[in-house]
């Protein structure tokens, strides 16, 4: 089977959470192993202040970058609808550096483990040759 171009697919198809919450714009990579996200820091963004992505806002990126990768798995493999999943537990978060207006992020995560309906990740995110936050995520779903 065919599965889309991923620069083609909407992200919005592939997240529960909408705008003004949306703190990625392209799936640039997906494999069963690691997934990898861009993000292009907007001055008009809710979570912008003084022209910094607040620091918060580096952990849901790397959530949205996970759910991203269910949504992906969920739409074009299994053919199902988006399934909810939250953040159960983050681990050893490093915020190495500040994220600017017109910065673009590139955020991978790697799957370390996944039994049944919980899925344990390595996050990184980069701008350029900075590495801005790195972090282990526990992300569980919710059952149907």
């Amino acid at each position: 089977m065919n599965q889309p171009e991923l620069e083609s697919i909407d992200i919005h198809e592939l997240l529960p959470q909408q705008e003004p919450f949306v703190l990625i714009d392209q799936l640039c990579h997906y494999d069963e192993q690691q997934t990898a996200t861009r993000f292009t820091v907007r001055d008009d963004h809710l979570m912008v202040d003084d022209g910094r992505l607040m620091t918060c806002a580096l952990a849901e990126n790397m959530a949205q970058t996970c759910a991203a990768r269910l949504g992906y798995y969920n739409k074009y493999i299994l053919k199902e609808g988006i399934q909810i999943g939250f953040i159960g537990d983050i681990k050893n978060m490093a915020i190495l550096d500040t994220a600017y207006v017109g910065d673009t992020l590139l955020t991978t995560i790697t799957v370390t483990m996944q039994l049944m309906d919980v899925t344990l990740v390595h996050a990184t995110i980069v701008c350029g040759e900075r590495t801005i936050a790195t972090a282990d995520l526990k992300i569980a779903l919710l059952n149907n």
